[in-house]
Parts: structure tokens; C-alpha cells; sequence
């Protein structure tokens, strides 16, 4: 039998299911039931009804899952699959941040923390995250912790003031871009996408900006793709569109994301770990901002 006969087989014995974002490693990507962006896993593991949530991402995936879904039993297959966006902010520069912008709404990209979370009004995903923020009463909006992200939601929602906190969190993996590679890109006959993560010099010069999510359902729009964001996304596209061409970064790498194995998925799978916990109260929190955002409608 191959790993991926025994995952199969281990799924069933468990009752669980495997949730996969698009960066994995496309051998992980073979072996999911569900791939897609964050907000995509996040509903899915809202609706899962399976007694095991695999979720083959990074920390604040899983932990949003348990959020949404605490009944279930989440497991990360690899522990230690952080995000060095997220690392950017912590609960206290939320507080201050409140503190010095009172009556402002907190929006936080859902690549945060859970006890970040727990200070937000509200989430975000980069598919929702404009709408997320026109939906709001106040005027001024404290966005975290993606600057890039920020300046994107303001170029789109003019009539409100968006405040990054911090001033320079940002995606390393995003950050390899250069306005340069989409010129060239275009100069050769392809389309340039980019994710909001991107810089907004890199975003200006592109044809069409996007979360990995929407560059699934914009992918039929042309024939050749340039994907500016991490490598591994272009699998996915392939998979979907096996007709189309698409030129993926291999610099554009996010380590924490490869680091899920075929074998440590099944081992994950055989000891039920490790599995995710949230403390009660900061899950309480979290919960109500996380929920607020699914609430819209998109």
C-alpha cells in the first residue's frame, strides 16, 4: 500500500478530513479533501462534520478552526508551522493602538495570532477584507497586521481612514516581488496577478490584484498567467485549469508552509496529534470577531 492508501484508509477509520491552503507542497495537495484559501478552510471547518480536523497550513489556520469549530478535535500536522506575518503583532500593540485611536474599529487579517484576535472587532480575509471594512460604522479603521494589505483596503475604501498597526508588518514571501517582474511579465504575453499582500508598487503594475482564492475563480479570464505570489499556488491552478499556462517564483517560498510531509500527515493522522487548543476566553473573543466576519455576506 502507498501513504496515501493509508491516509485514505485513516481518514475513514478516524472520521476525519483534511483540509489543505493552496501553498502546500503539491503532494499535499493531492491528499486533501478540501483545498483553498483562508477563508475557504475556515468555513469548510465550520461545516466540517467529521470528528478530526487535519488542517495542513500554518498556527493561526488551526487555531481558527478550533475557534469556529471547538467541538471538533484540529490537529496541525506540523506543531511548529508558524507565519512570520502574524509574528508582527501582539495583543499589547493592539490595546495601545486602541488606546491612542479611541473609537476606531479593529479589523485583523485572519493571518494573526488568536489572542490578537481576541482584541478585534472583527476579521479579515485578503478576499474580504475591503468588504469587510466598508461594512463598519466608524470612519477610522486600526488594520493589522499586513501594512500592504492596509493600503490595499485604503486605495479601495477611500471614505475611511486605515490605520496599519504595525506601520511595516508584511509577508516576507510577498515581499520578493519587484515591479520589474510583472513589466516582464506582461512584455511576454502574460497576465499579471498579484496577491493584496504585495507591495503597491508591485500591485500597481499588475494586471489584476487578488487572494489566492479569487485568482482560482479569475483564472479563466485569460490564457497565460503570471502568479506573483507563493510558488505553490500555480499547482493548484494547474489542477483546476490543465489547459492554461501558468509561470509561478520559485524564490517565492514560504518555508513554514512545506513543512508538512505525506509521512507526517499519516502520522498525524495514526496518534491524533498534535492537536490545537485555544484557551477558553481568548477563543470566546476570537470567536465573536471571526464569526462577525463570516456573517457577511460575500
Amino acid at each position: 500500500m502507498t501513504i496515501a492508501d493509508d491516509i485514505k484508509r485513516l481518514k475513514k477509520e478516524k472520521n476525519a478530513v483534511v483540509l489543505v491552503h493552496n501553498y502546500q507542497p503539491p503532494e499535499i495537495q493531492d491528499l486533501a479533501d478540501f483545498t483553498g484559501d483562508s477563508l475557504e478552510l475556515a468555513i469548510k471547518a465550520r461545516e466540517a462534520k467529521e470528528d478530526i480536523i487535519v488542517l495542513c497550513g500554518v498556527m493561526f489556520m488551526a487555531e481558527t478552526a478550533k475557534i469556529l469549530n471547538p467541538g471538533k478535535k484540529v490537529i496541525l500536522p506540523a506543531k511548529d508551522a508558524g507565519c512570520p506575518l502574524a509574528d508582527f503583532l501582539t495583543p499589547e500593540a493592539v490595546r495601545k493602538a486602541k488606546e491612542a485611536h479611541p473609537g476606531a474599529e479593529v479589523v485583523l487579517y485572519v493571518n494573526s495570532t488568536a489572542g490578537c484576535k481576541a482584541e478585534a472587532d472583527i476579521t479579515c480575509t485578503s478576499a474580504n477584507a475591503v468588504q469587510v471594512c466598508r461594512s463598519l460604522k466608524s470612519d477610522t479603521i486600526l488594520f493589522g497586521p499586513d501594512s500592504n494589505l492596509a493600503s490595499w483596503v485604503a486605495e479601495n475604501v477611500p471614505e475611511k481612514t486605515i490605520i496599519p498597526v504595525p506601520k511595516n508588518g508584511h509577508c516576507p514571501v510577498h515581499m520578493v516581488f519587484k515591479p520589474s517582474d510583472a513589466e516582464d511579465a506582461k512584455k511576454n504575453g502574460y497576465t499579471a496577478v498579484c496577491h493584496p499582500e504585495c507591495s503597491k508598487e508591485v500591485r500597481d503594475k499588475c494586471s489584476l490584484v487578488a487572494s489566492t482564492g479569487g485568482m482560482v475563480r479569475e483564472a479563466g479570464r485569460s490564457e497565460r498567467w503570471a502568479v506573483l505570489t507563493e510558488k505553490d499556488m500555480a499547482y493548484r491552478l494547474k489542477k483546476k485549469f490543465p489547459g492554461k499556462e501558468f509561470f509561478s517564483f520559485p524564490d517565492a517560498v514560504c518555508k513554514d508552509m512545506k513543512l508538512i510531509t505525506p509521512e507526517m500527515l499519516k502520522e498525524s493522522l495514526e496518534d491524533e496529534g498534535p492537536e490545537i487548543t485555544v484557551p477558553g476566553e481568548i477563543m470566546k473573543r476570537a470567536g465573536c470577531a471571526i464569526r462577525r466576519m463570516m456573517d457577511i455576506k460575500r
